[in-house]
């Protein structure tokens, strides 16, 4: 059951307040009337008999006027009662209403900063951007809003030095690793160089490269979680066939049914998150007889793009973790020559481009990965 708004709860405390205010007056109004027409009848009533004659036989008699005095009394005090309980329920109405209209106006600056916070909630990297500026008079509300903008600022800036900080340290990293390349290539390539010389250059070659695609690909990472800018038309279609034709000179397993799926984002990360997608089905298959199927198309909420492959059983608890950075799944996964990020920069490839990503365990062993990117219609790219 939905609780009531803050606003409904100020609109019912100030209505019962002032149904209790007007109940308490109306009561006070109708102590003092029926005191105050309880002398003027007793006055009235000394008034008639002193004005009888002695002896007199007209006129009415006491107990016909004390009939009379309080068959009005009691039809002043009871007309008090319902024309003031029915102008109460008026006042009272009238007064909600105002009370909904004026709760409504203080609790804006609250509205705001709830929108603001899911706006930057539903687009991290972009949102973080965003403040509320608040430009309001300073009271609670305006604290508060004040101390949010503070700490999304403080946000901002550790994730960009975060992301500073992984290009950076790539940069310098890449510089070494391509002098050691040069300097083992140059070395087994000598005429004089021995059968294990030559072994131990293609092993260290072989670590060498695994570096250079770790560094590349916390590149592309750091690169990915920024929030697409610059964006063009891209059907996944054309992406699916093109990569599926580079893998399939290597791996015949993987088929491709690659159905228009127009979106709009970045081609080359867009072309990465696919690549991704299908060279992690590929690493992860089964040694024989195993398959690897991507499709691409639309469905009711977006474009999708979808890897499925046969290989070992996944636990449904494992993966979450397959998206994070470095992690790998079981011994058969720890021992590859991946770097541990290509589910991981799917997913920031994912995020900036608006959309999500889910995996489910297949009955049997292996994996589906889907993503689902926002429709982009091709007339809206077009010059």
């Amino acid at each position: 059951m939905r609780k009531m708004t803050i606003r409904t709860r100020l609109t019912l405390v100030y209505g019962g307040m002032l149904l209790a205010g007007g109940l308490l007056l109306l009561g006070i109004t109708y102590l003092l009337v029926f005191q105050r027409l309880g002398d003027k009848m007793f006055i009235t009533k000394s008034l008639d008999t002193e004005l009888q004659p002695p002896g007199a036989g007209g006129g009415l008699s006491g107990t016909t006027v004390a009939n009379i005095q309080g068959e009005i009394r009691s039809s002043a005090l009871q007309a008090l009662l319902t024309q003031g309980g029915i102008a109460l329920a008026v006042v009272v109405a009238v007064g909600l209403a105002f009370s909904w209209l004026i709760a409504g106006r203080l609790l804006q600056p609250l509205h705001r900063v709830t929108e603001t916070a899911r706006r930057i909630a539903g687009a991290p990297d972009r949102g973080l951007h965003e403040r509320i500026a608040l430009n309001s008079p300073y009271d609670e509300v305006k604290e508060l809003a004040d101390t949010f903008d503070l700490m999304i600022a403080r946000l901002d800036k550790s994730f960009d030095v975060q992301r500073r900080f992984i290009v950076n340290a790539s940069h310098e990293l890449r510089t070494p690793l391509t002098l050691n390349r040069t300097l083992l290539e140059v070395s087994t390539d000598t005429p004089d160089a021995g059968p294990e010389l030559r072994q131990l250059g293609r092993t260290l070659l072989a670590v060498n490269a695994r570096h250079e695609k770790l560094i590349d690909g916390l590149l592309l990472l750091a690169r990915s979680e920024r929030a697409v800018a610059d964006r063009s038309y891209v059907d996944l279609a054309d992406v699916v066939s093109h990569v599926a034709a580079q893998h399939t000179a290597e791996a015949p397993e993987v088929t491709a049914v690659a159905d228009e799926a127009p979106t709009s984002g970045n081609a080359v990360l867009l072309e990465r998150m696919v690549h991704n997608l299908v060279e992690n089905g590929v690493r992860h298959n089964v040694p024989s007889g195993g398959w690897v199927r991507v499709e691409s198309g639309t469905r009711p909420d977006g474009v999708y793009v979808t890897v499925r492959n046969t290989g070992p059983v996944v636990p449904r608890y494992e993966v979450p973790n397959l998206f994070e950075p470095f992690r790998r799944l079981g011994p058969e996964r720890a021992g590859g020559t991946g770097a541990g990020l290509g589910l991981s920069i799917v997913r920031a490839v994912a995020t900036a481009h608006g959309g999500t990503v889910f995996a489910d365990p297949r009955d049997g062993g292996g994996l589906t990965v889907t993503v689902i990117l926002p429709t982009a219609a091709g007339s809206d790219y077009l010059t």
